[in-house]
């Protein structure tokens, strides 16, 4: 199953996001290896800077899907203000499809 986490950052935290980059990507680039990961990137605000992050899993469940964004540097940097994990179906330009 897929799984969108809605990933909303703190703030005034953009300098945190931006030192905790190398890490996140490390992270996700491993969950890429272990076929894990859908697709991600980041949302953005007015001037074009990262606010947020969509990050779309690959899991078993809401509480395996949870427990992987949990697991995110910037989650445990406290840069997100909010996580939504929703199930997801991708109905269009799935590549898998």
């Amino acid at each position: 199953m897929l799984f969108a986490l809605l990933c909303t950052d703190k703030p005034g935290a953009l300098q945190l996001r931006l030192d905790t980059r190398p890490e996140h990507v490390a992270h996700l680039t491993k969950l890429n290896e272990e076929g894990k990961l859908a697709f991600a990137g980041p949302f953005l605000d007015a001037d074009g800077k990262p606010n947020g992050s969509l990050v779309v899993l690959k899991a078993d469940s809401v509480e395996a899907a949870r427990a992987l964004g949990e697991a995110d540097p910037y989650a445990k940097a406290g840069v997100f203000a909010s996580v939504e994990v929703k199930p997801w179906t991708w109905t269009f330009n799935n590549p898998e499809a």
